[in-house]
């Protein structure tokens, strides 16, 4: 078995508007494709990151609430590798989003900081090096 990399992550949201500008107009990132399937009474849309991952943004009827804090059991938080997290929090604060401070991984010696998304999904940045984004 070979992984190659992550192909994309899928969020639910509850109100898909207020979704869909911050994840487009907040964190700029770039539409792929949009869909709303009446069935399902879903929408569907296709986001894009620099290095080709996707995420998946949802809106379903009623959706339930995460089940606890990010210690929960399943995806704790989603991690965007980026080359300067003081300016990535200055940028978002800047856009009236709430940033934690920033911390230093003490195993890698890297910077990162935590903000969330509309419904609270935990969001990290991490600074890697350009070398590092090349791969």
């Amino acid at each position: 078995m070979s992984f190659l990399t992550v192909h994309h992550v899928a969020i639910i949201c509850s109100d898909y508007e207020r979704s869909k500008h911050f994840y487009t107009q907040t964190l700029g990132l770039k539409v792929i494709a949009e869909a709303y399937r009446a069935e399902r009474q879903s929408y569907k849309l296709d986001l894009a990151l620099a290095d080709g991952t996707q995420l998946e943004l949802f809106s379903f009827p009623n959706p339930p609430s995460r089940p606890s804090r990010p210690e929960a059991c399943g995806l704790r938080h989603l991690a965007f590798a980026v080359a300067d997290v003081e300016q990535i929090k200055e940028d978002l604060e800047q856009k009236g989003v709430v940033v934690e401070p920033i911390r230093v991984d003490e195993y890698t010696g890297k910077k990162f900081t935590f903000f969330a998304d509309p419904d609270g999904q935990p969001l990290e940045v991490y600074e890697v090096g350009i070398d590092e984004m090349a791969r």
